[in-house]
């Protein structure tokens, strides 16, 4: 077989690339280990940022986002017993955030490569990336007995923080930067009404917890617990008893709840990889940087790697202009890092830290306190939200 970029990964990131790539002539084949019913399974966040937005729009996504997505011009930070409301609108000078289901948007993703009869090739097993340092890189992935070999010029690796393409990347080349935090979210989903039509972010000291929703009838809730907790620990009905603990009594009197339709724990985690291009691969998405989920940046950056990716595949193949792909890594990195800054900010706010000394409190409530006394710090909080310019 044979393409011009071979992107590992059938993820939204990946799905995205080939998308758009299509639309532009260039060709690509996309290889996902796991069956497309897999894929399709996982629960993930929903808040889109007006960049990620306007790509799905652009890749010819957006319709069904911008018919059922629901756009977020504010969300609400719940500390010290009372309820401040931060105004995206008004403080990122116009923009706002869609509220819409990762799930939702890889299924459309799917879709549209489907109806333009692209290549995404699910369960393919032991995919591997060959002379990555060549001018003639390839990859082999095996069906059954069979090995198969696609031939191409880049490689895309979008397979995720487990994926096979940055360990392809020699350890001597690779710099990684991690930080581990001592929680998890336990995070459950429920076909209720939401609490709140607006995200809440509530600080107690008995842990963050976090009002969600993937639509009107689907809520997503979430509390911080440690990190030996387990899932089998929590029943629905402690779940949904601690949660009314963590919440002002106005928010905890009117949460409805519901047998939970998903119920997980995801470890909290900072982690970037330098640098994200090796010889003719490019790294994107979780495949080179993890957020904790606290902003909301997590797709997010792995957007702006697609649209830098995008941009510069295209002036390569159709002017001759390698400039977007030799500088892709450093500009990309520039923006992961900002990333990185703002999800550690609020992760540290408004968490609870097992060895937080008084002095560290007090630091938390001083932030908080400054952050709704200063038109400035709301602005640069609003333009992190919804997204920094690509």
């Amino acid at each position: 077989m044979k393409t011009q970029v071979c992107i590992i990964g059938g993820g939204p990131s990946g799905l995205m690339l080939s998308q758009l790539l299509h639309l532009k002539g260039i060709a690509t084949i996309v290889l996902e280990r796991q069956s497309r019913e897999y894929v399709l399974g996982r629960i993930r966040a929903g808040v889109l940022e007006h960049g990620f937005a306007a790509l799905m729009r652009e890749a010819q996504c957006g319709e069904r986002m911008d018919k059922e997505g629901e756009i977020h011009d504010g969300f609400i930070i719940a500390h010290d017993g009372q309820m401040d409301r931060v105004d995206l609108h008004k403080y990122s000078g116009g923009s706002s955030v869609v509220v819409y289901g990762q799930t939702e948007l890889t299924r459309d993703l799917y879709e549209a490569r489907d109806r333009m009869k692209g290549v995404v090739i699910h369960n393919a097993e032991d995919v591997q990336p060959h002379n990555l340092k060549s001018a003639n890189p390839y990859v082999t992935y095996r069906n059954g007995d069979e090995v198969v070999r696609i031939d191409c010029d880049f490689v895309i690796g979008a397979d995720g923080f487990h994926g096979v393409s940055r360990k392809s990347i020699p350890r001597d080349v690779l710099k990684e930067y991690e930080k581990v935090y001592p929680f998890g979210w336990l995070g459950v989903l429920s076909r209720t009404k939401p609490v709140s039509p607006e995200l809440i972010y509530a600080k107690h000291e008995r842990g963050f917890a976090l009002c969600s929703l993937r639509s009107q009838v689907l809520s997503r809730y979430y509390i911080q617990v440690p990190l030996t907790d387990n899932v089998e620990d929590w029943s629905d009905e402690a779940f949904w008893a601690e949660l009314k603990r963590r919440l002002p009594a106005e928010v905890a009197d009117k949460l409805i709840t519901g047998a939970s339709i998903e119920k997980s724990i995801a470890p909290l985690r900072s982690f970037v990889a330098e640098p994200m291009r090796y010889g003719n691969l490019f790294l994107a998405g979780d495949a080179a940087h993890i957020v904790p989920p606290t902003g909301a940046r997590g797709l997010n950056s792995a957007a702006s790697d697609i649209y830098y990716l995008h941009h510069a595949m295209v002036a390569h193949y159709q002017n001759g202009d390698s400039t977007g792909l030799d500088k892709y890594s450093e500009k990309a990195l520039a923006r992961v890092w900002k990333a990185q800054r703002f999800s550690w900010w609020m992760t540290t706010m408004l968490h609870t830290f097992p060895d937080s000394i008084a002095y560290d409190q007090k630091l938390q409530d001083t932030d908080l306190a400054y952050l709704f006394s200063s038109e400035k710090a709301l602005g640069s909080l609003a333009e992190n939200y919804v997204g920094l310019p690509f």
